[in-house]
């Protein structure tokens, strides 16, 4: 059987300054903390773990990015 996909949820301005600003206390909020910011910006905790797991993928590539730009552009020690 196909499984069935949950419909995208698009989150509001308030809700994504919300979830940022989380985000760059901690990158990795508990079960409890989870639940808490769910509560505070009306979306599930679940969608909260999701919107994390792909938050830090994109923190990793990012941070992937800027140390292969290093690399290939060393600073010239002239």
């Amino acid at each position: 059987l196909p499984v069935k996909k949950k419909p995208r949820t698009f989150y509001t301005a308030e809700q994504l300054e919300e979830l940022e600003k989380t985000f760059q206390e901690d990158p990795y909020p508990d079960n409890e903390k989870r639940r808490e910011i769910a509560a505070a910006i009306g979306v599930t905790p679940q969608r909260v773990l999701v919107w994390f797991q792909n938050r830090r993928a994109k923190w990793r590539k990012l941070q992937k990015l800027s140390v292969k730009g290093k690399k290939k552009y060393p600073a010239s020690s002239a």
